[in-house]
């Protein structure tokens, strides 16, 4: 569904994404993890579109993104990591005007909306001022928005940043639902148990570079670590494990 050929990307000399070449199935949910500055979200954004890549190639459900670009983002909902929303209209108006812009009209439109506010718990919201809501429910109404059009792939920069618990366990079960009707997830996150939870394969980018790829199992093994922790998997094979210690042997000297 997703298939990256080494794709880079270099901002005044620094190859900020290098090479990096990596396969999504339909129906899986892909973690794509990083320390800060790994080059996580300008991958994303050369994914979703938003981005020219230098070079390298970019094809989603089998177009490639150089010369299909409208008809991949017909194909693709994309959540940046800093999403912007008009907060001077209801939540209604705000899903109203996207689902206009995706092409969703017509009668189904009103249902189409009316089921998404209900299924991330916002049709009791659905008259107030988006400005009124809080982090997590302008988290979820983005997210909602993003599904109007049925997309077949779903690309997500840090999902679950500032939702309270039930917050994160409702988008959890519904990420697990749209992997159950073959959408496909690509998603960055900081929240290393929720990639733990939730990925089918993880990717992790350091300096650009891809360097590991797998089921947690398979990392395990790369990294040849007894903790089955993805945090210890994550720390050995970024390097960050070791730097940390030196930063602690200097603190007690």
């Amino acid at each position: 569904m997703i298939r990256l050929e080494k794709l880079t990307k270099v901002f005044q000399q620094v190859r900020a994404v290098d090479e990096v070449s990596l396969q999504v199935a339909s129906g899986e949910i892909y973690g794509f993890l990083g320390p800060n500055g790994a080059g996580k979200t300008t991958t994303i954004k050369m994914l979703a579109g938003v981005l020219r890549p230098t070079s390298g190639r970019i094809f989603i459900d089998g177009l490639d993104l150089q010369t299909h670009a409208v008809e991949i983002k017909q194909r693709v909902g994309f959540i940046p990591d800093r999403p912007f929303l008009y907060e001077r209209l209801t939540g209604l108006e705000f899903m109203s005007f996207m689902a206009n812009l995706y092409g969703v009209n017509g009668p189904q439109q009103p249902e189409r909306i009316e089921r998404l506010l209900e299924l991330f718990e916002l049709a009791h919201w659905g008259g107030e001022l988006v400005g009124s809501y809080s982090h997590g429910m302008k988290q979820r109404l983005i997210m909602s928005a993003a599904l109007l059009h049925s997309p077949r792939v779903f690309i997500v920069d840090e999902p679950l940043v500032g939702l309270d618990p039930k917050g994160a366990r409702l988008i959890k079960r519904i990420f697990r639902e749209l992997r159950s009707k073959n959408l496909t997830v690509f998603m960055s996150t900081h929240t290393l148990e929720i990639a733990d939870e939730l990925c089918d394969r993880i990717g992790i980018i350091q300096k650009g570079k891809l360097v590991a790829e797998g089921t947690l199992a398979e990392l395990k093994k790369l990294a040849g670590q007894k903790d089955p922790h993805l945090e210890s998997i994550f720390l050995h094979l970024t390097g960050a494990e070791a730097e940390s210690t030196e930063e602690i042997d200097f603190i007690q000297q």
